[in-house]
C-alpha cells in the first residue's frame, strides 16, 4: 500500500477500559483494515463520544482510512463512562491510563497521538504531564494553559457570559446523566435565555444547580493562590511535560477567547519540545472562510485535518514531510493568505495617545501617534461608566458573533474613547503580540479597562484585530491584548478604543473596591477615570513594521 492509498475501515466497535481506581471508561474504536500495526489517535470527550469530531474535524473514519486506529472516549462521568465528572481534576491520570490502554489495542503499533479542541485540547496536555512513553504527539487546539489566568479569568476579570454559558451546558448534561430531569430542564431553559439582570448578576437564580452540577462556583470563589488551580493547569507541570518530550502542534484562532492560553503554551514549550503553532482567522469554532462580517477566502477554510495527519505521520509513523512545515504559521487577515515564520514577534513600535479631551465624544479628536510626534501638552481624557447603559462587546473575541464585525457605531458611543492614527502612507505588517500600558487617575479604588485595536478601512468600517480586558486600579496597568496578523494597506488606519466595561461579556465593576463577582445592583454607581495622554501617559505597543521588512 502506498502512502497515498486509503484503507477500508471496519464498522466502529465499543471498547471498555478500567482506570487505576477501577472506574470504567467507554470508547468507540475505528479500525483500519489491512496490514498493521497502526498508531492510535485518541480524543477524550466531555460532550459524549458520539459527537466525535463533528464540530471542527473530519469524522473518525476519515482519520482511520489514513492508517490510524481512532479512539473516541467518554471522559469520566460523561456519556456512558463511570465515575463523577469533576472538571479537569482526573484528566492527567485518566488520560495516561487511557493512552496505555489504547497503545495495547489489537493491531496497535504501541504509539499514540491525541487531538481535539477546547476541553479535548487541554486534557491532552494534562495527560502529557504523566510519564508515558507511548504518548508521542499532541495536537491541542483552542486551549487553556494556566486555567486561572487564561480561562477562568482574564487579567483578573471574570468572563461572565462565557463562563456562565459553558457551566450551564455542562451542568445540564450532568443533571441528565444523574436522572435529575427537572434540573436539566431548568438549566436548559436558562441556557436559552441567559439573563444578567438579577440582583447579583454573577450569581444567577440557577446558582444552586450550578453548584451541585458544575464547576461554576469553584471557579468563582477559589482564590488565585489556591493549589486547586495548579491541579487543573498544564502550566503548573511544565517541567514534567518537557521531560516527557511529546511533539506538540498548537492550533489557535485570532478571535478565539482561548488564544492567550494557546500562545502561552507555545511560548512555554517552544524550544523545549518539538512544537509548531498555527493561528487562523477563526473564533472558537467553526474554522471556516467567514468570521464576523469578513469572508477571508478559500485559504481560510480549515485544512487542519490534513495538517494533523502530516504531523502524526511524522511523529507516529516516522515519515518525513514532503516540505518541512515552518514552526509558526499565521493567517494574514489583510492579505487573506498564510504567512510562515520562525516565531511569533513581540511589540516593536510604540504609539502614544493624544487629543483635546473629547475622544469619547468625537471620534476625530483622539489621535494615536508614534513617539516624537506627540504634542508636549498632555491632556487627560475623561471616561465614564454608567451602569444603566454600559458599553457592550462588538465582535472581536468577546462579542456575539465573534470576529471582525463593524464597530464604528459602537465606537461612536460617549462612553468609549477612540484614538486613531493618521491614514498610513505605505503598506505595513502588523504581526505578533499587542499590549497597552495605561496610566490613569481616578477617585475610585477599582475599575476595569477594555482595550480594542481595530483597523479603520478607507470605507469607514472598523474591524477588531486584537483586544484585551483587565481589572485595574489608579496608576499604571498593562492590558495584554490578543495577538494578531494583518497586512495594512495605504489609506487604512489603526484605532485604539477604550471603555470601562464590556457587558455582559464581563460583569460591571462597581468602582468601590468590591469584586465584580460579589457586587449586587445596589453596589453599582457611576465610575469615572482619567486616561493620561502624551509621551509619559498611556502607550500602545504594536508588532508593526513596513511591509517590506
Amino acid at each position: 500500500m502506498t502512502d497515498t492509498a486509503l484503507h477500508a475501515v471496519a464498522p466502529p466497535r465499543t471498547g471498555r477500559m478500567r482506570t487505576r481506581d477501577g472506574t470504567i471508561l467507554v470508547a468507540d474504536i475505528w479500525q483500519p483494515e489491512g496490514d498493521g500495526p497502526f498508531p492510535v489517535l485518541l480524543m477524550r470527550q466531555a460532550y459524549g463520544r458520539h459527537i466525535g469530531t463533528s464540530l471542527c474535524y473530519a469524522p473518525p473514519e476519515w482519520y482511520a482510512a489514513r492508517g490510524y486506529i481512532v479512539v473516541m472516549q467518554d471522559a469520566r462521568g460523561r456519556g456512558e463512562s463511570g465515575g463523577a465528572f469533576d472538571l479537569f481534576r482526573h484528566e492527567a491520570q485518566d488520560g495516561v491510563d487511557t493512552v496505555n490502554w489504547a497503545a495495547g489495542l489489537p493491531g496497535s503499533s504501541g504509539l499514540v497521538g491525541m487531538f481535539g479542541f477546547s476541553f479535548q485540547g487541554t486534557n491532552q496536555l494534562l495527560a502529557a504531564t504523566q510519564h508515558c512513553p507511548a504518548l508521542r504527539a499532541l495536537a491541542p487546539a483552542m486551549i487553556g494553559w494556566d486555567l486561572r489566568h487564561d480561562w477562568a479569568y482574564e487579567n483578573g476579570a471574570f468572563p461572565l457570559r462565557a463562563n456562565l454559558g459553558w457551566a450551564i451546558q455542562l451542568a445540564a448534561e450532568t443533571a441528565r446523566l444523574a436522572g435529575d430531569h427537572a434540573a436539566q430542564a431548568t438549566l436548559f431553559a436558562a441556557s436559552r435565555a441567559l439573563s444578567f439582570s438579577g440582583p447579583a448578576p454573577v450569581r444567577p437564580p440557577v446558582l444552586d444547580l450550578l453548584r451541585r452540577y458544575s464547576h461554576y462556583t469553584t471557579w468563582l470563589d477559589t482564590p488565585a493562590e489556591d493549589p486547586y488551580w495548579a491541579t487543573i493547569s498544564p502550566a503548573a507541570h511544565l517541567d514534567a511535560i518537557i521531560a516527557n518530550k511529546p511533539a506538540v502542534f498548537l492550533i489557535g484562532g485570532w478571535y478565539d477567547s482561548h488564544l492567550p492560553g494557546t500562545l502561552a503554551a507555545w511560548r512555554a514549550l517552544s524550544g523545549h519540545v518539538p512544537a509548531r503553532l498555527l493561528v487562523g482567522p477563526w473564533g472558537h469554532f467553526p474554522w471556516d472562510r467567514r468570521t464576523g462580517d469578513v469572508d477571508f477566502g478559500n485559504d481560510a477554510i480549515t485544512d487542519i485535518d490534513q495538517q494533523q495527519v502530516r504531523w502524526f505521520d511524522h511523529w507516529l509513523k516516522n515519515r518525513p514531510p514532503a516540505v518541512p512545515d515552518a514552526p509558526v504559521r499565521l493567517f494574514d487577515m489583510g492579505a487573506h493568505a498564510w504567512r510562515d515564520s520562525a516565531d511569533l514577534p513581540g511589540p516593536r513600535a510604540t504609539f502614544h495617545l493624544s487629543g483635546t479631551g473629547r475622544a469619547a465624544i468625537d471620534t476625530r479628536d483622539g489621535a494615536l501617534l508614534p513617539a516624537g510626534q506627540v504634542p508636549p501638552a498632555a491632556v487627560a481624557q475623561s471616561l465614564t461608566l454608567d451602569p444603566w447603559r454600559p458599553a457592550p462587546p462588538q465582535g472581536g473575541s468577546f462579542g456575539m458573533p465573534v470576529g471582525p464585525v463593524d464597530r464604528s457605531r459602537t465606537d461612536a458611543r460617549s462612553d468609549i474613547a477612540t484614538f486613531t492614527t493618521p491614514p498610513l502612507a505605505a503598506s505595513h505588517l502588523l504581526a505578533g503580540e499587542v499590549r497597552c500600558r495605561f496610566v490613569v487617575r481616578s477617585p475610585h479604588p477599582s475599575f476595569d479597562l477594555h482595550a480594542v485595536l481595530s483597523r479603520v478601512a478607507t470605507t469607514g468600517q472598523v474591524h477588531t484585530l486584537a483586544e484585551g480586558y483587565a481589572a485595574a486600579r489608579p496608576g499604571e496597568t498593562t492590558v495584554p491584548m490578543r495577538a494578531t496578523c494583518a497586512r495594512l494597506q495605504p489609506g487604512e488606519a489603526l484605532r485604539l478604543s477604550v471603555a470601562l466595561s464590556c457587558f455582559p461579556a464581563f460583569p460591571l465593576n462597581p468602582g468601590t473596591g468590591v469584586s465584580p463577582c460579589d457586587a449586587t445592583l445596589a453596589d453599582m454607581g457611576v465610575t469615572t477615570v482619567h486616561i493620561l495622554t502624551g509621551e509619559d501617559g498611556t502607550s500602545l505597543h504594536l508588532p508593526l513594521s513596513p511591509a517590506g521588512e
